[in-house]
């Protein structure tokens, strides 16, 4: 995860060159700026999610929503004031503890080196 100015195609294009592998396929649910991704030779697949379509029924994007509101909630629950400036370190600690949820054995250790 990082953080971006906004939701235009040149915003999304320059983020797919420094962060996907060409080939990559990226399945969006059709907004506007996700073709950019074409540009660093990846693949787009647009989903729109609407009940006249039959993929509302399967709720594809279910599990991104559900990831996206557990991390508003984690940054909301655990800083008293969220900076836009602070935003890009907020989004690295939250992916660098789900990253490491299911290493148990390690956080003694972790623990122990950071401090």
């Amino acid at each position: 995860m990082s953080h971006i100015s906004g939701f235009t195609k040149s915003e999304i294009t320059s983020w797919a060159a420094k962060h996907m592998n060409s080939g990559s396929l990226v399945v969006s649910d059709g907004l506007n700026c996700f073709p950019g991704v074409t540009k660093s030779a990846c693949e787009h697949e647009a989903i729109i999610t609407t009940t006249d379509s039959g993929y509302d029924e399967f709720k594809v994007f279910k599990w991104i929503n559900t990831m996206i509101g557990n991390i508003k909630n984690a940054i909301h629950g655990t800083y008293h004031a969220v900076s836009e400036n602070h935003l890009p370190r907020y989004l690295a600690e939250f992916c660098y503890r789900f990253n490491r949820r299911f290493q148990l054995e390690e956080m003694v250790n972790r623990s122990l080196l950071s401090g």
